[in-house]
């Protein structure tokens, strides 16, 4: 008889061996996952038998994570700010530290958003499902990566108040918001060597790297911003972590007032945001 603890302990040294990274977490979600229960619960369960079907799952999923297929793509989902969304290899997989932007653009009332690269739409969603009287608009170059996004729509029951269109950053928009926030590529292309596999191999280029110093969607955003925003409207974006001053610098060029460049959990400089009269 093999158990889910059986399970778990090959699945953590297979992991190990590979050189993974978290190898105990991400085989207890990967575990948990197979067996269709909530992670919390796992632990009552291990003394349980295993169906040949789960045991033939579970190494499958240890494969895939052994080739460097984030976690989230394999079990197809992610928690992002308390909430469940959809991944597949044609979004980014929502980190943690994107969090910062929506807590940042939280800060402040809105009722109508615009995101610009919204990829699986968590920023978007988040930002609506947080304010139940605002509405959106989430805008991304992939067609992919919009069915994903309206696939976490419809999960999230946000279909009257949240459109997604195809096109590159204002192109598609019109009227005026309260508040436009991105998640830009940012990667510089000489820094794309040093990403870890499971980035490289898995996620969408399209989203990572704009090319050359990684800057320039942050001057289309700054220069085309001020056209789309409301009085005292605000736009909030994602950093990488050595991008602060260089892009707060771009915001006051613009003439937006008030710009702050804010840290992530690990203090590293993580979102730029200010406000445009």
């Amino acid at each position: 008889m093999i158990t889910a603890q059986g399970l778990l302990v090959s699945g953590v040294r297979q992991l190990t061996a590979g050189g993974i990274d978290g190898a105990a977490q991400d085989a207890r979600v990967l575990l948990a996952h197979v067996l269709g229960i909530p992670r919390d619960r796992l632990t009552l369960v291990l003394p349980d038998a295993v169906t040949a079907d789960q045991e033939v799952a579970f190494g499958a999923a240890i494969t895939a994570r052994l080739a460097r297929q984030p976690v989230a793509q394999i079990v197809g989902k992610r928690l992002f700010y308390g909430r469940s969304f959809t991944v597949t290899g044609d979004v980014l997989d929502p980190r943690p530290e994107t969090e910062e932007l929506v807590a940042e653009a939280l800060k402040h009332p809105y009722k109508t958003v615009l995101d610009l690269g919204t990829g699986s739409g968590c920023i978007l969603l988040s930002l609506l499902a947080e304010r139940i009287d605002a509405t959106g608009v989430g805008v991304d170059l992939s067609d992919a990566a919009l069915s994903v996004a309206k696939q976490n729509r419809t999960a999230l029951d946000l279909e009257a108040r949240a459109e997604f269109v195809s096109g590159s950053w204002f192109g598609p928009v019109q009227g005026r918001f309260d508040l436009i926030v991105s998640n830009p590529p940012y990667i510089a292309a000489d820094e794309m060597a040093g990403l870890s596999q499971d980035v490289v191999q898995w996620e969408p280029h399209l989203a990572l790297t704009p090319g050359g110093d990684g800057l320039e969607p942050y001057r289309i955003l700054t220069r085309q911003a001020p056209d789309h925003l409301n009085t005292s409207g605000r736009l909030v974006v994602e950093i990488g972590r050595s991008q602060g001053p260089a892009v707060a610098e771009m915001f006051r060029a613009a003439g937006f007032v008030m710009v702050r460049v804010g840290q992530d959990m690990d203090g590293r400089d993580r979102i730029v945001c200010g406000e445009f009269t």
